[in-house]
């Protein structure tokens, strides 16, 4: 992706034709654990309606199983990504795929919302898995003419087996919870993870580079303190509104415990995050695009569900669709997601990598700002979703590649995790607000259709607002990116 630049820059006749070659094998077996990280990511979106029925709560609930899961991504990803830097990525990566296989068999054993949300949020531990496999290529490409092409080539395949995967998940999840119980169900990806597991442990050797080191442990607690606190406010957000002063003190303090955090990294010698890294230019940019972006791919998840199977003869608004039919629009966002990632390096090759950011979180805020007017059938919903499907598949590709070509050897894994925690960071706030935005009119919702489990079309409103501003001002903000922000040379 970044050396694709150059090579735009050098003209036609001068761009280095670079294959894949020996990666192929790595990036196979890499693949099939995106294929799976991508089942669990679509399987259960389907039926997220069913579950929250089973367990007794209110559609604007589902959002707690998006805020918990993304919360503990934002702790595990810096921890884990450190210590494949430390002492192998390969090695964390068998770790958190073994810890997300234990959740996964939790989930189909209990009715209780509780222990659900409990098995739910350790099941989030395979948000690691695509940092620490693009870092397992970035340190076999390390050296190699067209380095970051390779890796970004590579990042393209594992981005586009994650969405097929997904794909696959909601065709199948929607397809079973029509004819099976829900439990039964919830066995297939457990099955899945466990097969993922055993790839990894025959197929991946570890990675060369292993500086070692050791873990900052200070700095983990500090900043583990600080998101709990941060998203724990976010919580309470939810519990007793905005009107509350306790939940902008607990926000406050989890923002406050990040300068504690920051002088300590800045003085260790073997920082569990260099936040210098927030000053480069090549890697800022691409920080503060994850954290923007991670608002509508990671917080609007559960709610575009939840519109689509809300009955509009009830309610008034929403698509009526079953399990199956919810997984087809789901299956269109997600092709739309894997055209993206493949075509993106392709892009940045014919003009650069910063244009092609910026068109892509472009097309992102299109989509959404699209719902406002257009949400009333279902076509109208498959359309505005492939638009923001396109950008979102290119952006999911880039951010991380780009952040291993910037990053220092030392901290490749670190720089890759990082986008996926800024990315949580912002998907685990919206998924607060946009809870809030959906309990915010259930009364009327309520003596609507009885029970009072639909969220309000105000609130649908307001998610679609956010996520389409929030992306329109991460391309505004790429414009203001020096040209060379994402090429090997700013790295």
């Amino acid at each position: 992706m970044s050396a694709a630049a150059a090579g735009a820059a050098a003209g036609p006749a001068s761009r280095p034709r670079v294959r894949l070659g020996a990666l192929a094998g790595v990036v196979g077996f890499l693949a099939f654990v995106e294929l799976t990280s991508g089942i669990l990511q679509g399987y259960y979106t389907p039926m997220l309606t069913d579950i929250a029925r089973r367990l007794g709560i209110h559609d604007a609930d589902v959002n707690w199983f998006e805020g918990t899961q993304l919360m503990l991504s934002a702790l595990v990803v810096p921890a884990f990504a450190k210590l494949g830097d430390m002492f192998g990525h390969r090695r964390m990566l068998l770790w958190s795929t073994a810890l997300t296989a234990l959740a996964s068999l939790a989930l189909p054993f209990t009715d209780s919302f509780a222990v659900f949300l409990v098995a739910w949020t350790l099941q989030g531990f395979y948000v690691v898995w695509l940092p620490l496999e693009i870092a397992i290529i970035w340190s076999r490409t390390r050296g190699r003419a067209g380095a970051s092409v390779l890796t970004a080539r590579a990042a393209g395949i594992l981005v586009a087996f994650l969405e097929l995967g997904a794909i696959l998940g909601a065709l199948l999840g929607g397809r079973l919870i029509d004819v099976l119980p829900l439990q039964i169900v919830l066995l297939v990806p457990a099955v899945c993870v466990v097969a993922c597991f055993c790839v990894v442990w025959f197929g991946v050797r570890e990675s060369d580079l292993r500086p070692g080191g050791r873990l900052d442990l200070t700095g983990l607690v500090l900043v583990s303190l600080a998101l709990i606190a941060f998203t724990g406010g976010l919580s309470l957000l939810r519990l007793d509104g905005p009107a509350s002063p306790a939940p902008w003190l607990v926000i406050a303090l989890g923002l406050g415990l990040l300068v504690p955090f920051a002088r300590h990294e800045l003085r260790h010698p073997d920082p569990l995050i260099d936040v210098r890294m927030f000053r480069s230019p090549a890697l800022a940019p691409v920080f503060l695009t994850a954290g923007l972006f991670g608002v509508s791919v990671l917080g609007a998840q559960a709610p575009l569900s939840t519109f689509a199977r809300t009955d509009p003869e009830v309610t008034g608004y929403g698509l009526g669709t079953r399990g199956f039919t919810t997984s087809l629009l789901i299956g269109c966002y997600l092709i739309a997601m894997i055209v993206g990632a493949l075509l993106f390096p392709k892009i940045a090759r014919w003009c650069t990598p910063r244009i092609a950011l910026i068109g892509a979180a472009g097309l992102v805020g299109a989509g959404y700002l699209l719902f406002l007017p257009f949400h009333n059938s279902y076509a109208q919903v498959v359309v505005n979703m492939m638009i923001a499907g396109l950008g979102s598949g290119a952006l999911v590709a880039a951010l991380p590649a780009a952040a291993a070509s910037a990053a220092p050897d030392s901290q490749t894994g670190v720089a890759t995790g990082l986008t996926n925690s800024v990315k949580t960071v912002g998907g685990a706030i919206a998924s607060a607000v946009f809870g809030l935005a959906l309990m915010h009119g259930v009364a009327g919702a309520a003596g609507a259709d009885g029970d009072g489990t639909a969220g309000s079309l105000a609130g649908y409103l307001t998610v679609w607002i956010i996520c389409g501003a929030t992306a329109l001002l991460a391309a505004a903000l790429l414009c203001f990116v020096p040209r060379d922000a994402f090429t090997d040379r700013a790295a």
